[in-house]
């Protein structure tokens, strides 16, 4: 059902993001499915497309990595499950598109070889992982689990660095079903090159500025029907987004009042700052009046397409 794409052993990392390229891993899921809350399905095409670069794991995330041996240690230890670490980039026979990078496999009594999943999170997130795990790694291990065609996964966390927590996830195959059929669509979009849809993420307007950094000079078209809703619903935006940043200065200009000429001010656990700033900038006016030869021999020209609503007529 799956085959062994790679080795990680001593892969570089160079290699082993060209090769997350060539296809769809358990953490993608939930951006295609649209419910994860750090990147836009337009921003995950645009790394599969090579047009958006590669970021780099944050601190979070190193952490996790450094952290997976002793997950994996202590959930031997409650539970006196073997687990075997998987170096491999798994990938699908069905849908070569859809990769697996497992953090290990062990077996159980009923369902045989199964996914064992290490995770760690913060304390503040403790309550998503009372009755279940979150969504977000429900959908990982699920494609985990239609990758390699196994039954169910043990998902052990580490919270807040204190609490220690392990769950078995039985294969679903529903939903399975629904994650093969949205991650056939998105990457049938990668191949095409045709974008998903855009939305309100900035790797949306990334991607439109890049698609089209131009206009043509005085052309015009007529827009469909549809653009009247979504102009209405751009107007509510803009109203919204005045009355919050007018709420949002009379709240900066109290605060500032109550500061008055010091630097700073504390309460409870916060501390406001109103700090003198020193810069020094260029004068072009003045360059361009006084030396406009200099001027126009370091001067270099930007463009960029600005957007705006307006009446008619």
């Amino acid at each position: 059902m799956f085959k062994i794409l790679a080795s990680t052993d001593d892969l570089p990392y160079a290699d082993w993001l060209e090769l997350r390229r060539t296809g769809l891993g358990g953490s993608d899921a939930s951006v295609v499915c649209n419910i994860n809350q750090y990147k836009s399905p337009i921003e995950l095409w645009m790394e599969k497309t090579g047009q958006y670069p590669h970021q780099e794991a944050g601190e979070a995330a190193y952490w996790g990595t450094q952290l997976e041996s002793l997950v994996r240690s202590e959930f031997n230890k409650r539970t006196g499950i073997e687990v075997t670490p998987v170096n491999e980039i798994l990938q699908s026979e069905a849908y070569p598109f859809m990769l697996a990078n497992l953090d290990g496999v062990c077996e159980h009594p009923h369902y045989g070889t199964c996914i064992f999943e290490a995770k760690t999170t913060g304390a503040f997130n403790g309550g998503d992982w009372e009755d279940a795990i979150p969504d977000v790694y429900m959908l990982q291990i699920q494609h985990y689990m239609a990758v390699t065609g196994y039954k169910g996964a043990y998902v052990a966390v580490l919270i807040g660095g204190n609490t220690f927590k392990w769950k078995f996830i039985e294969r679903d195959d529903d939903l399975i079903s629904i994650i093969i059929r949205l991650e056939s669509d998105f990457w049938e979009k990668v191949k095409t090159g045709m974008p998903p849809s855009v939305d309100g993420s900035d790797a949306s307007a990334k991607f439109l500025k890049a698609r089209f950094p131009d206009s043509v000079p005085l052309s015009k078209i007529d827009l469909p029907d549809t653009a009247a809703d979504i102009i209405t619903q751009y107007d509510s935006a803009c109203e919204k987004v005045e009355q919050f940043n007018e709420q949002k200065q009379e709240a900066e200009n109290l605060l500032k009042q109550m500061l008055g000429e010091h630097e700073a001010g504390a309460i409870r656990d916060r501390v406001i700052i109103w700090k003198t700033v020193t810069q020094e900038r260029l004068d072009s006016k003045t360059l361009k009046t006084e030396h406009p030869t200099l001027y126009k021999k370091y001067a270099s020209k930007t463009s960029h397409r600005r957007f705006s609503i307006k009446a008619a007529g």
